[in-house]
């Protein structure tokens, strides 16, 4: 019995560390459209956090490439492209690292936090004083 419960206790919490963390897949959402652009896969390499596009939803072209990006990822597919990268843990938000845009090829800087229980992301891109807002959906 006691070990029925530790195991119950141990699922209750492991949901609730997953419910409260960045990692996972997220829906992104157009914040000028609302409509839904793609599944990416947030998770954790070396301490830091990535994420990646690993489904396009309702793409206007078969494998779209990122003719706008500049270096290694000219003209890369962008399903699997690696888009958000090296950021680190601050206090409720995540911090220090860059979000690429395929639409436009443009590297931004990111930060990354949880709403709280609301199952959404905000996601944020800017440089110096100018920013702009996605929020994200957590898929289960």
């Amino acid at each position: 019995m006691n070990r029925l419960l530790i195991g119950i206790l141990f699922l209750i919490g492991c949901n609730l560390i997953s419910a409260q963390s960045v990692l996972g897949k997220w829906k992104t959402i157009d914040d000028e459209t609302g409509k839904e652009k793609s599944i990416v896969e947030i998770y954790e390499s070396d301490g830091k956090i990535y994420g990646k596009i690993i489904e396009l939803l309702n793409p206007s072209e078969e494998n779209p490439k990122c003719s706008n990006c500049e270096g290694s990822k000219k003209d890369q597919s962008i399903l699997n492209m690696v888009i958000i990268e090296g950021l680190e843990k601050g206090d409720d938000v995540y911090e220090g690292g860059t979000i690429l845009n395929p639409e436009n090829g443009k590297t931004y800087k990111c930060r990354l936090k949880l709403e709280d229980d609301k199952g959404k992301l905000q996601v944020r891109g800017y440089v110096a004083f100018f920013y702009k807002t996605q929020y994200w959906k957590r898929i289960e």
